[in-house]
This record gives structure tokens, C-alpha cells and sequence, in this order.
């Protein structure tokens, strides 16, 4: 399948390793100029040579806390300059910290909010013009299956990662007529740093081995085993293709089958 994404610009934030990393890759392999964005100016460095290495194609790095609305600003300017254009926005952000309500005062709220939801706002804020401008456009939010089904100890993770697909939905409505369509991408458990790291705090909690976690997690994984980053990415650079031409608005979750609702 041609997904039609030779020569388009796409912007991938977090994107130095994890989701991100391998989202960048896939759409570097389907010939999309890519922008990668992300805190870490050394793994940044890292992911521009893999990248270069599996594909041949040139990366454009911009160092980017998604925090910063003057960042923001910029990171989305460096990607038009760099390419020409903005054509694709990948939204992704690290998780926030694991824990349950009375866990976290204000302050960790307020940096939740910033990082996992008014980024994503501010992020798609700035891109609009240029998509507007080139006639069409894709939204890709990355996510988690906690849009469908709270998990357990992951409090702001939950609230925040909703408000993102509410924007979704909302989104889809207002930007239809600007041939930009807006979806979200929700993994599961994918094997990543992140999902090392809530594993062991699962396990530190319970007394487990990680080991003893992951058997449990593949309990409720039909499929019977934790996804790549490699597989997750193929879905979200279809969706954000020009491939799809006719979904929006929609979380897809890559998840194995875990989630249950309907």
C-alpha cells in the first residue's frame, strides 16, 4: 500500500526513543521528511543516527521541552523551516508518575496538565496554519488504553490521557473541512523503558518479581504476549498517512486485545 507520505513533513514529538522513536523510523522508512523532538539533545543525537542509519533519510532534530509554550512555538517553526511545510503532527509526551489520588499536590497535577494534555493543545495550535496552508493535514495523538479503561495506580495518566481524546473528537468536527484529520493512537502494553518501569513499580508494591507482573499482564492479553514499538508504530503512521482518507476522530488501541469494553 502506497500511503502516499513521499516527501510530506512530519513533526514527532518525544520522539528520541520509546513510541516515539519508532514512529519517527516508520515514517522516515515510508519517505516522510521527519522533524524529531525531544528534552534529551543526547538522545536526540541517537535517534537522528539510527534513523539516518536503517533509512538513509536526513532527520531534523529540535531540542523540545513540551512544557514550554514558547518551545512549542518554535519546535513547530524549525520543522516548517527545516522541510518546507508541516503536513503530519505526532503528539506524544513521557507518562506521568505512577500513584494514586492523594498521592499528588497541586504541583504535580499542574505539571501533568502541562505535559500530557496543554501540550498536545498547544502543539496542534501551532501546526494548524501550515496545514491549513498545504490544504490537508494529519493528527496523530499517541495515548494509552486508559482512555477506555482507567488503569490502576496511573491517576493523572488516566484524567489526562481522556481530556486528550476528548480533543480528539472535538477536534475531528472543527478540522473535517480542512481535510485534517485527528486521531488517536492508544498502546497497550508495549514494550518500552516506560512500561519497565510501571512494571517494576507494580512489583515493588506488590512484592513481586517483574517477572511475576509481566506473567499476570499476559494473563489479560489475548494474544498472549507484550507488543513491539515497531508494531505500534505501523498503526500510527497509517492513520496519519494520506493513506487514510476517510477516518477521524477515532482511538485505536493497540493493545492485543486487552482492553475489554465495547
Amino acid at each position: 500500500m502506497d500511503l502516499r507520505l513521499d516527501g510530506k513533513s512530519v513533526l514527532v514529538t518525544a520522539a528520541s526513543k520509546g513510541l516515539g522513536r519508532a514512529t519517527a523510523l516508520e515514517y522516515a522508512r515510508e519517505g516522510a521528511k521527519v522533524t524529531i523532538a525531544s528534552r534529551s539533545a543526547e538522545h536526540l543525537d541517537e535517534a537522528v543516527a539510527e534513523i539516518r542509519e536503517a533509512t538513509g533519510q536526513y532527520v531534523h532534530p529540535v531540542t523540545l521541552d513540551v512544557a514550554s509554550p514558547e518551545l512549542i512555538e518554535a519546535a513547530v517553526q524549525s520543522a516548517v523551516d527545516a522541510h518546507g511545510g508541516l503536513d503530519v503532527l505526532v503528539t506524544n509526551a513521557g507518562g506521568p508518575p505512577g500513584g494514586s489520588f492523594e498521592q499528588f499536590d497541586d504541583n504535580v497535577w499542574q505539571s501533568a496538565f502541562d505535559n500530557n494534555l496543554m501540550s498536545v493543545i498547544r502543539l496542534i495550535r501551532a501546526s494548524l496554519p501550515h496545514m491549513r496552508a498545504a490544504g490537508e493535514g494529519r493528527i496523530v495523538n499517541l495515548s494509552s488504553i486508559s482512555i477506555k479503561q482507567p488503569i490502576q495506580d496511573l491517576m493523572l495518566s488516566n484524567v489526562f490521557r481522556a481530556g486528550v481524546y476528548a480533543l480528539t473528537k472535538s477536534l475531528a468536527t472543527e478540522l473535517a473541512k480542512d481535510q485534517i484529520l485527528v486521531n488517536t493512537v492508544a498502546p497497550g502494553r508495549i514494550l518500552t523503558d516506560r512500561i519497565r518501569q510501571l512494571d517494576a513499580r507494580v512489583a515493588q508494591l506488590k512484592q513481586l518479581s517483574p517477572e511475576e507482573v509481566e506473567a499476570a499482564f499476559l494473563t489479560q492479553i489475548p494474544v498472549g504476549r507484550y507488543g513491539t514499538p515497531e508494531e505500534f508504530a505501523r498503526y500510527a503512521v497509517f492513520l496519519g498517512s494520506f493513506a487514510n482518507t476517510y477516518v477521524t476522530g477515532q482511538a485505536l488501541l493497540v493493545d492485543g486485545g486487552m482492553v475489554k469494553s465495547l
